[in-house]
């Protein structure tokens, strides 16, 4: 071995050592960040104004002010009941700080000027935030149907699927899953699609998802970043086993006029660009991209998709962490357009961290779409859907 490459190898492992430590270092650094305006604030606020005894606010501090760590860290892998309701409770007193946090600012300014008294200030402002608390539980539990109906002239028969997203299963039990299969074999799909971020623990088993194998028709699977964080080859295992159909950049035709492609994710921005540019996508039928990250809609459009899905944002999940969503990606809910390619962005199914929304929604996705009928006498297309359309 040469000179340089034995100093080059004898630097390696100190290097990495340096950058592990600077990334604890920052992580650490976020950590507190977030963790006095959300927790610390309120809570000693809230104690103030309530006069409690120094060994009370200490009593309430500690478990309260320490639960993101001890769930995440300490309890993240350990599935027994005690931990499992632990990290529930910690996860609601998270999806309630924001709202908290508002609601004590408001009343900041209300006991300022002497509206109320702090004493009275503190009871609304617990009670307010855990009754937002409360509903964004009921709505997180319960996932809408929303419908999407378009035609394309590239489709000879109607057609009729569903997306789910980000279902997080691992922070969702396994009858949440079971739940939601059962909505979608009401539905009565043709397949169902699952746009990432399924799974977001390790040690899933199979037998907590053995309810796939009930939805009657093909599944169709791309990866999401919580996937990855895991013992993702096992995931992958484990869905392949249940018949899901894994897509890693590679594409299935479900019937001869509609194909379906999958792209793995990635933090990388030109993924789908780059991925698209090996995958054969056939302009003369219908084409169905899953990519779990809303980016990447006009390098679809160039290649010739026709709809794209994707998850990912949780549309913000809570107010007002939207906002921050916004920042970040530029299409966050809803349906998109570019040229004559479309980009469908699910709120998503299930919930990451708190069981809980607030001033958004979860959702089970069903697309209906039809083929345009072409009238021989005329050049444009019409729309079997429209009103004006009557069969002959």
């Amino acid at each position: 071995m040469s000179e340089t490459s034995a100093r080059a190898s004898s630097e390696t492992p100190s290097r990495t050592i340096t950058t592990r430590a600077r990334g604890w270092s920052r992580f650490f650094a976020i950590a507190l960040a977030l963790h006095i305006p959300l927790f610390f604030y309120p809570i000693l606020r809230l104690c103030q104004w309530l006069e409690s005894p120094w060994w009370l606010t200490l009593m309430i501090f500690l478990p309260l002010g320490s639960s993101q760590i001890i769930s995440r860290i300490y309890l993240r892998n350990i599935r027994v009941f005690w931990a499992r309701c632990f990290r529930l409770a910690a996860d609601f007193w998270l999806g309630i700080s924001p709202l908290m946090v508002f609601t004590l600012l408001i009343f900041e300014v209300i006991v300022f000027i002497g509206l109320v008294p702090a004493g009275t200030a503190a009871l609304a402002v617990i009670a307010i935030s855990l009754l937002c608390g409360i509903g964004g539980l009921l709505v997180a539990m319960r996932p809408i149907v929303k419908k999407i109906s378009f035609t394309s002239s590239k489709l000879t028969s109607p057609v009729r699927f569903v997306q789910i997203t980000d279902m997080h299963i691992g922070s969702r039990s396994r009858s949440f899953l079971e739940n939601v299969v059962y909505k979608i074999n009401q539905l009565e799909p043709d397949f169902v699609c699952i746009t990432g971020d399924f799974i977001d623990a390790s040690g899933i088993q199979t037998s907590e998802l053995k309810s796939l194998k009930s939805i009657n028709g093909p599944i169709y699977f791309c990866t999401g970043n919580h996937e990855k964080y895991e013992d993702l080859d096992d995931i992958l295992n484990r869905l392949s086993c249940l018949g899901v159909n894994v897509l890693r950049n590679d594409t299935q035709y479900y019937r001869a006029d509609l194909q379906v492609i999958g792209i793995d994710d990635m933090e990388d921005a030109l993924q789908v660009k780059k991925q698209l540019q090996h995958i054969d996508v056939n302009r003369s039928v219908f084409s169905l991209l899953l990519y779990h990250r809303p980016r990447g809609l006009a390098d679809a459009a160039e290649a010739g998709v026709d709809l794209m899905l994707s998850g990912h944002t949780h549309n913000g999940q809570i107010v007002p962490f939207n906002l921050m969503v916004a920042r970040v990606f530029d299409m966050v809910n809803g349906m998109y357009k570019h040229g004559d390619s479309r980009l469908y962005v699910s709120q998503g199914t299930g919930t990451w961290g708190p069981v809980m929304r607030f001033g958004t929604q979860s959702e089970i996705t069903l697309f209906e779409l039809s083929p345009e009928r072409v009238d021989i006498n005329s050049p444009e297309r019409v729309d079997i859907n429209s009103p004006e359309y009557r069969r002959n």
